[in-house]
């Protein structure tokens, strides 16, 4: 079965958008704002550098419920709650992509990238700072949904939810320890001492998510405030978490046991299967591509299963491959079904590009049956979906507020939908703010940089601050994106669209 879209005419059409509109997107400006857009999530004390300054200080009395400081970190998207699933994943994600493309971005840019990730491994440092213990939530997310305010203004309750050993954390535990040790290499030559602080640090979260088996929503207290937000819905018990944690350390730590680790892990974690996924819940797809280096560059064959599956995976993406699998739009964006369409897009494109990157080195091809491709291809295909979210689609849209002439005014977000605490001082309490919520007005503040849910199969957006599913931003979104971003600042002329030869 193929795609219902053909590249031949998708590359007319985005010629014919160039034409229309006005030339080929800024890389380097959406990269920026790319990054900036993690200042508009900050949660805590907010430095005096902060770009995005309709925010203001808040939560600082988070973890205080429960004697602790829980002080920093991001809200995940348009709401007040900090879910350490996600915030850890967006970190990995900051990380992996200062790690494989950070030397392409202009220093002020690399700066800034490497300030945001730490803003998320200072807090998660927090959360695991006790022997055996993992913070895992801060804020009643019930309560929270049910209001529309201002992070300044939060006045719901700031619930801590926890996890004590022996109960079960591995997911949490597992992606923390990977942000960590990813993090230690983001770090290494700037701040080599913070470097190996987080390290380490990584190094007894990685034993504790081993230790006790298990996904964190499975303990009944956190799963009231983790579900149906946050939960680890994929069934395979976290399996997914440990060996991306293992993979991350072995990467960052050069310990041979980390290695070993994943080779014999593999069968009874389920990493032999072929899982098309990659987000904050499944890292399958992300996991074989991230070991797959190791064998591409001929270090360990004993992982070939981890690269078999990673180019099965690269094969699914290909429409005139046989094995082609996932969904396109008519547009020729990605799309996979359910909410936040295009958190699918940027991770896939980042892993699309990341690939072809271990190939080039390797003076590699992806067979997948019928064709075989190389970095060239992969990379114009990376491309059309970035262009796609920079503008190149049916509706002629930047799905990147602030960037182009024409981005989602209504999104779905308080801090921005609402005026800032500097234009109105007075506290805006809990439905106090449903009247602009359920307004037709932009949003009074700009969020720049942020990447919305997008559009669904059928590439309509209709810029509505209440379909969540489309119009709120998150931080998962945009972190793969700053990597993707990066590589073609740098590489600008490659083309579009390409056929597989």
């Amino acid at each position: 079965m193929k795609p219902y879209f053909n590249f031949p005419f998708l590359l007319q059409f985005s010629v014919l958008f160039v034409q229309l509109y006005g030339g080929a997107s800024s890389y380097g400006e959406a990269l920026s704002k790319s990054i900036m857009f993690f200042e508009g999530q900050r949660s805590g004390f907010l430095p005096k550098d902060q770009r995005l300054n309709w925010r203001g200080n808040s939560g600082l009395g988070d973890g205080s419920a429960d004697n602790v400081d829980l002080i920093g970190g991001y809200y995940d998207a348009g709401d007040n709650v900090k879910f350490g699933f996600p915030m850890a994943f967006t970190t990995t994600m900051l990380a992996w992509s200062v790690i494989e493309f950070g030397e392409m971005m202009p220093p002020a840019e690399l700066r800034n990238a490497l300030v945001a990730i730490h803003w998320g491994t200072d807090y998660l440092l927090k959360t695991v700072a006790e022997p055996d213990r993992i913070y895992v939530q801060v804020g009643d997310p019930v309560k929270d949904h049910n209001c529309w305010e201002r992070p300044e203004d939060m006045d719901t309750d700031r619930t801590v939810y926890r996890v004590d050993a022996p109960n079960p954390a591995s997911d949490v535990a597992g992606e923390t320890a990977a942000a960590l040790a990813a993090a230690s290499m983001a770090f290494r030559s700037s701040d080599p001492g913070y470097s190996q602080t987080i390290l380490t640090t990584a190094i007894k979260v990685f034993e504790f998510a081993d230790t006790y088996r298990g996904a964190y929503s499975d303990n009944t207290d956190i799963r009231s405030g983790a579900c149906p937000f946050y939960c680890d819905y994929d069934g395979y018990q976290a399996s997914d978490e440990l060996l991306w944690g293992a993979a991350w350390l072995a990467r960052a730590s050069d310990d041979v046991k980390y290695m070993s680790y994943i080779e014999n892990n593999a069968k009874p974690l389920g990493a032999d299967e072929n899982i098309y996924e990659f987000g904050w819940e499944n890292k399958h797809a992300g996991l074989n591509v991230l070991v797959s280096k190791q064998v591409l560059e001929g270090n360990v064959y004993a992982l070939e299963s981890y690269k078999a599956s990673a180019e099965s995976f690269i094969c699914t993406l290909l429409p005139d491959s046989s094995s082609w699998h996932i969904e396109y739009s008519p547009g020729g964006l990605i799309y996979r079904p359910g909410g936040s369409n295009l958190q699918h897009s940027t991770a896939i494109t980042f892993l699309m590009l990341v690939y072809a990157n271990y190939l080039e080195a390797s003076s590699s091809s992806v067979n997948c049956g019928n064709i075989s491709v190389g970095p060239a291809y992969l990379r114009g295909l990376a491309k059309y979906q970035v262009d796609y979210i920079l503008g190149e689609n049916p509706k002629g849209m930047s799905y990147m507020v602030g960037y182009g002439n024409n981005y989602p005014q209504r999104i779905h977000h308080r801090g921005s939908s609402l005026p800032s605490v500097w234009n109105h001082p007075k506290p805006i309490q809990c439905k106090e703010g449903t009247i602009y919520f359920n307004s037709s007005d932009p949003n009074p503040n700009v969020l720049i940089g942020a990447i919305v849910g997008g559009p669904q199969e059928d590439d309509e957006y209709g810029d509505d601050r209440a379909d969540s599913r489309k119009s709120e931003p998150t931080t998962y979104i945009n972190a793969p994106f700053v990597g993707v971003l990066a590589f073609f600042n740098a590489n600008p002329s490659l083309t579009q669209v390409s056929t597989p030869k």
